[in-house]
């Protein structure tokens, strides 16, 4: 296994330091969909309305993907794999994300503060945020990946 930075990309931490932050990453969606689905269980939640059990599914394809994504980088870690399970996870996130603006499924007592304007902000920069970290990993899965070679079965004939 190398820990070369490829061109272009910030040097990395040491690989145990990286392997740490994995498995802590893991760990923590591991409980994050036990108290979800298990207990206390999202009913506990006293914002949540009936409609979290139709988007709860793939919410917790998200939060899997993430915990799956980081299994994977504690085993292997090159940058091309990093920013290909980056981009992916990114998008299981953003179908959560957008199922989660479609069907809104919080209610909010009445307050000083209008929370559900709130919500609607905070997932209108979560999907735009999300956007943006996917076209970043794009960029990264193509610059950790060997530049194209001069192969004359791949290049391009040249005409007089």
């Amino acid at each position: 296994m190398t820990d070369s930075t490829p061109r272009g990309l910030p040097p990395r931490p040491p690989l145990a330091a990286r392997r740490v932050g994995y498995v802590v990453s893991a760990v923590a969606g591991v409980v994050l969909l036990w108290l979800v689905n298990v207990r206390p269980g999202w009913e506990a939640v006293p914002f949540l309305t009936a409609e979290t059990a139709t988007v709860l599914g793939v919410v917790d394809a998200a939060v899997a993907a993430g915990v799956l994504a980081n299994l994977v980088f504690v085993a292997a870690d090159p940058p091309w794999l990093r920013a290909l399970g980056d981009v992916l996870v990114d998008v299981v996130g953003l179908v959560a994300l957008v199922a989660l603006w479609r069907t809104f499924p919080f209610a909010f007592a009445p307050g000083p503060v209008d929370w559900a304007t709130v919500a609607h902000v905070a997932l209108g920069i979560s999907v735009a945020g999300t956007l943006i970290g996917i076209a970043v990993g794009l960029v990264r899965l193509r610059q950790s990946l060997p530049p194209p070679r001069n192969d004359v079965r791949t290049a391009v004939p040249r005409h007089p």
